[in-house]
């Protein structure tokens, strides 16, 4: 049983002793138990006072007090000292109770407890109004379990028992085994199992912290909603939103409104204006402005997208990332863009498809799918396949050496192309130089344009200049002066360098690149 409903209980304990009508039982005014030493009548103001260990019955409760006067007329009793008021497993305690029972208004004051086998109520005071059936302390109040760890304090509330609405409000405290609440103001409906809390909230058990203004969560379904401000802490991960939702099974949790996740144990941070996370699937997803930030040992990978989905394995590690339309990714060695992008974070592979272009350094890659590998964010390997190429800027793009094939391997050394594989219709356009040597310096001069068809080819590179070409077949070339150049033959098929698509370097961590 919760501690919800046991407010319940002793609030309906409560109505039950004073919504009747002054102190009457069975129809007569006051019935006594053995121990009352005294009682004594005025004429004059019609008052009973009863002395020395009082007990009387009352609509099925006992009372015990040690003095205790009674009104008639006025419907009114006022009990003293120790007084005890006891219905089945239940008790209640005070100093003095005072009773209006044309009013129905009971006011009970100094060590006020209401307990029974399992729960337990201290206040300093409480106030009950039986027509509205509403009952409230002022100064502080404190429920709390006997048979378990669950306990709640606040310096103000007040409940009703007809409808099972209770409130508290001033440093409310709520705990439950490993489970601490602490906010302003706590509503709860009983009936609903519902919780609803105002002002700087936190909730915290073993695995999870959560920061919030306001929200409500469900008791049973152990399910919230929050509300400004929200930060959520769990596992390493800290979520900052305007609003989310959360569950604590199956452990789904949505971010709305400026998202901000930091992942300290996959050195991620994500940021979108939704985030969705479902840890019993293993599966999240950012979207809207979209942009996760892998970091890196010496660098941070951007990448940005539609949609971001990020695949975790059973103990919470990220395994892998996905991006959905309108790709970017910069990083200090490599920048690209694509429709489509799937990053391993165990083996560094990164899988481009749908458009995709990568650029490092002065080299451009397309094709209809790359996989690029990497290893702590240097571009170790890319295979580009269906309609590959390969375009180099020369003397600030008044040249360009060109490969194109079905399929190319590119390797980078310092993230610089070194080495293109061109396998199927291979196509170079290459625009060879010659080093001029004299006594004090070294020019270059541009030889001409060299065109070259072959099966398969081999390409040696340094900062985009060829160095060597090897043929696995005889190739079908020919070489132009630089004053001979045909225009038609100055590009490859599809030719396009997109350079005012390549990612900037975001000035800050933001949400565009």
């Amino acid at each position: 049983m919760g501690i919800f409903h046991k407010i319940y209980l002793y609030a309906f304990i409560l109505s039950a002793f004073f919504l009747k009508e002054g102190l009457h039982a069975q129809g007569n005014i006051l019935e006594l138990l053995p121990g009352t030493e005294k009682v004594i009548f005025d004429q004059r103001t019609g008052q009973h006072r009863l002395i020395g260990t009082v007990n009387f019955t009352y609509q099925g409760n006992t009372m015990y007090c040690d003095s205790a006067h009674y009104h008639h007329n006025k419907k009114i009793v006022h009990a003293y000292g120790n007084v005890q008021i006891k219905k089945d497993d239940i008790n209640l305690f005070c100093d003095s109770l005072l009773y209006y029972g044309a009013t129905k208004y009971a006011k009970l004051w100094g060590n006020v407890r209401i307990r029974d086998l399992e729960y337990k109520i201290a206040t300093d005071s409480l106030d009950y109004n039986a027509n509205n059936g509403r009952a409230t302390y002022r100064n502080y109040g404190k429920i709390e379990s006997i048979v378990s760890n669950e306990m709640v304090t606040s310096k103000y509330g007040y409940f009703y028992p007809n409808i099972g609405s209770f409130f508290f409000s001033g440093e409310v405290l709520y705990k439950k085994d490993d489970l601490i609440m602490t906010t302003d103001t706590l509503q709860f409906a009983y009936e609903k199992q519902l919780t609803q809390f105002f002002g700087p909230t936190e909730i915290k058990n073993d695995s999870v912290t959560i920061n919030c203004e306001r929200g409500s969560f469900h008791v049973q379904r152990e399910e919230g909603t929050l509300y400004k401000n929200v930060k959520i802490s769990q596992s390493g991960q800290v979520v900052i939103c305007d609003t989310a939702y959360y569950a604590s099974k199956p452990q789904i949790f949505t971010a709305r409104g400026k998202v901000q996740m930091d992942d300290k144990q996959n050195n991620q941070r994500l940021l979108s204006d939704v985030f969705y996370s479902n840890k019993s699937i293993g599966k999240s997803y950012i979207t809207g402005n979209a942009l996760a930030i892998q970091k890196t040992e010496n660098d941070s990978i951007y990448l940005i997208s539609d949609t971001l989905t990020i695949l975790e394995d059973s103990i919470g590690n990220a395994k892998a990332m996905i991006g959905n339309k309108n790709v970017k990714i910069y990083s200090s060695s490599m920048q690209s863009i694509s429709d489509s992008a799937y990053y391993d974070n165990k083996t560094g592979q990164l899988t481009l498809s749908k458009s995709p272009i990568i650029w490092a350094k002065n080299a451009q890659l397309k094709g209809d799918t790359i996989v690029v590998f990497m290893m702590d964010s240097l571009v170790k390997k890319a295979i580009v396949s269906g309609k590959a190429s390969a375009i180099m800027e020369l003397d600030s793009g008044l040249y360009y050496n060109q490969l194109s094939g079905r399929k190319m391997t590119a390797w980078f050394e310092n993230n610089e192309l070194q080495r293109a594989d061109m396998n199927g219709n291979a196509w170079t356009i290459l625009y060879p130089i010659e080093e001029l040597k004299t006594d004090s310096s070294i020019t270059k001069k541009r030889l001409g344009l060299n065109r070259l068809y072959a099966s398969d080819l081999r390409v040696f590179l340094d900062s985009g200049e060829v160095k060597s070409i090897t043929y696995f077949d005889k190739p079908d070339g020919v070489f132009y002066p630089m004053n001979q150049i045909k225009e038609e033959e100055k590009f490859i098929v599809g030719f396009n360098w997109l350079v005012a698509k390549r990612p900037k370097r975001p000035k800050n961590i933001g949400r565009k690149i």
